[in-house]
């Protein structure tokens, strides 16, 4: 048996996420029959980092493929990309050890998240157009409340996938370039839609609609609103997943320029 480590990278508004589910357009199941057209009398198995939901993109997802046939990568990475729809790209193969696991082997991740000030003809897929003024001050604000090992259960919707609410973020940036306000969230892992939700506090205090003080309060007391101001999926992207000894993201590029 061969394993592959695969990074890739699409365009999430097409599927159901990134995980197969019967009777739904998934990225996993994309990728799954890319692979069975490869390798047609082999079973064959598709593990990624972490999931992303209905309508999420990904720059950086990371899968291990395990397939009995050895293929050159690159001859592996050009046929994937061959047989698979328009909007999945495989960016990098590796050849791998057998224990290697793209999940439970990942140290970090980040994701990216983009805002808009204005409405984009080109970019309205890949970014939330927020109309209000935002001030990215209270923004960073919020954002320094969630940085560190926390209990961030009021923050997301409950998973049987989630063993533990508690999730170490190592950082968050809020940067302006040109129209858009873009927010990157570095840490261990993520529950589901934590992410959305704190970008979807920090909109609304940048709005000047919620106070910092408020959505401190958040993590001793659960709230409807924080559901409620869940950010679109259009603005996230799975930027990275780290391994052992991988660099962190450095600097910004936006997927659109909104000048």
């Amino acid at each position: 048996m061969a394993r592959y480590k695969l990074t890739i990278e699409y365009d999430g508004s097409r599927y159901s996420g990134w995980q197969l589910q019967k009777g739904s357009k998934s990225v996993q199941g994309a990728l799954i029959d890319a692979c069975k057209v490869i390798f047609p009398n082999e079973k064959v198995e598709v593990y990624g980092a972490g999931r992303t939901d209905q309508g999420v993109h990904a720059l950086g997802q990371v899968a291990h493929l395990d397939v009995g046939k050895i293929l050159k990568t690159l001859q592996l990475m050009h046929r994937l990309n061959d047989n698979l729809p328009f909007d999945i790209v495989v960016k990098d193969v590796q050849l791998v050890p057998p224990k290697f696991h793209a999940r439970y082997d990942a140290v970090h991740r980040s994701y990216l998240y983009q805002i808009s000030k204005r409405p984009s003809a080109f970019g309205k897929k890949m970014v939330w157009w927020v109309k209000d003024p935002l001030n990215v001050e209270t923004m960073r604000q919020v954002a320094a409340l969630f940085v560190g090992m926390k209990d961030f259960r009021n923050f997301a919707e409950k998973s049987d996938e989630d063993k533990s609410t508690l999730v170490e973020i190592s950082n968050i940036e809020v940067v302006e370039q040109g129209d858009l306000i873009l927010i990157r969230v570095s840490g261990s892992h993520f529950l589901w839609k934590q992410v959305r939700r704190m970008v979807g506090l920090m909109v609304e205090a940048g709005r000047g609609k919620l106070q910092v003080k408020e959505i401190e309060g958040f993590f001793k007391r659960p709230s409807e609103i924080i559901a409620k101001l869940t950010a679109p999926p259009s603005g996230l992207y799975l930027e990275k997943v780290c391994y052992e000894g991988d660099s962190l993201p450095v600097g910004f590029q936006p997927t659109v320029r909104v000048d």
